[in-house]
């Protein structure tokens, strides 16, 4: 039995890419995210949301548990942009409070918290 169909865009635009959870995932996630808000004229953007996915990829990086890691950056409506990282870990990042100026680590949710709306 042999079914044709033919294809067609559904939901919003996006990029997304699977990453291994490696030391240079984060880099690979900022240039899709440098990639797709160029191609969505928010060059603006593009600084905060490079912080931000490099702090998501990084975080997912050193504590997700799968082999694979998925970026996803795409643009619900015109004045929307959604970053997001899939390590189907099965705990939730915790944003630190208790965090000081002696720490190296530890702040990357709270850089993130401080540049992005949920």
């Amino acid at each position: 039995m042999s079914v044709t169909a033919t294809p067609c865009p559904t939901g919003h635009p996006g990029y997304s890419q699977t990453l291994p959870p490696e030391a240079e995932s984060p880099a690979v996630a900022r240039r899709l995210v440098r990639t797709a808000l160029a191609a969505w004229g928010l060059e603006d953007q593009i600084d905060d949301a490079t912080v931000v996915i490099t702090e998501l990829v990084s975080n997912a990086v050193d504590h997700g548990r799968l082999p694979s890691i998925r970026v996803i950056v795409s643009r619900p409506t015109e004045n929307w942009l959604r970053l997001g990282v899939v390590d189907r870990s099965k705990v939730i990042p915790m944003m630190r409070t208790d965090s000081n100026g002696d720490q190296i680590r530890g702040r990357g949710l709270l850089v993130v918290d401080a540049l992005t709306e949920r």
